[in-house]
């Protein structure tokens, strides 16, 4: 298949950083597909607003947020319909570095079935709880691969070919929240699927917006990681004979 990219940013108010965002972008020709999970109206407006400025952008819409994941799912099967190979995620709230975009698609093209995953890079402004917070995700993660292959199971800037993710969404009901970027990877390495780790810079912007529900959601991520452990054990001789490979 041709390499055929697009950018699906998922977006809950997050109409301040949005519009620089698209902008540098649109600046380099990428398409964008803007996924609205419930924003508000002035938000809304704003994306509407981008996608009516800017014919490489689209804009979807989910009346009642649902999620980061389910936002991005919708992004990938827009992106399946359009006919775009891969679907690079970036959050919406200019932690990413968007200069690393042309080493991301670098590394997606040399290696078009693999999934290319931001290894952080992280600068003074990251919260300390979240930083260290993070490493019990990797823990878990290691353990249910049995792999250091998945540097950073949670940043949210990767790339994902666009085919291979369908596949599995059609045959693994995967979490609709903040529990979906860990757990697709862990799902697609089960799968065999190549995954590479890019080192990224990932900064906190004072005026950044987070969705992060810190009791909901850290109880959605440990449930998930319970579920999957207890997968991994059923998986365990296949994972065992793949080391030995």
């Amino acid at each position: 298949m041709e390499f055929k990219p697009c950018i699906v940013i998922p977006v809950y108010d997050h109409e301040g950083p949005l519009p620089k965002i698209v902008e540098r972008l649109q600046a380099h020709g990428w398409p964008c597909l803007l996924i609205d999970d419930g924003s508000r109206p002035s938000c809304a407006g704003i994306m509407r607003g981008l996608a009516d400025q800017h014919p490489g952008v689209r804009y979807l819409r989910q009346d009642k947020n649902q999620g980061k994941g389910s936002a991005v799912k919708l992004g990938i099967l827009e992106a399946q319909r359009l006919e775009y190979s891969h679907a690079i995620q970036i959050d919406a709230d200019a932690q990413h570095d968007l200069d690393d975009l042309d080493k991301f698609l670098a590394a997606a093209r040399s290696n078009p079935q693999a999934v290319v995953i931001g290894q952080p890079v992280f600068d003074e402004s990251v919260p300390k709880i979240r930083y260290y917070a993070r490493y019990l995700t990797h823990i878990w993660v290691w353990i249910n691969t049995l792999s250091f292959t998945i540097r950073d199971s949670m940043c949210g800037y990767r790339v994902y070919p666009v085919n291979t993710c369908i596949a599995l969404m059609q045959t693994t009901a995967l979490g609709n929240r903040m529990e979906f970027d860990t757990e697709i990877l862990v799902r697609l390495y089960w799968r065999e699927i190549p995954i590479i780790s890019l080192p990224t810079r990932v900064g906190y912007p004072e005026d950044g917006v987070s969705h992060f529900r810190l009791w909901e959601d850290n109880l959605r991520i440990s449930l998930m990681h319970a579920r999957l452990f207890l997968l991994m054990l059923l998986r365990l001789p296949k994972l065992l004979g793949r080391k030995r490979r």
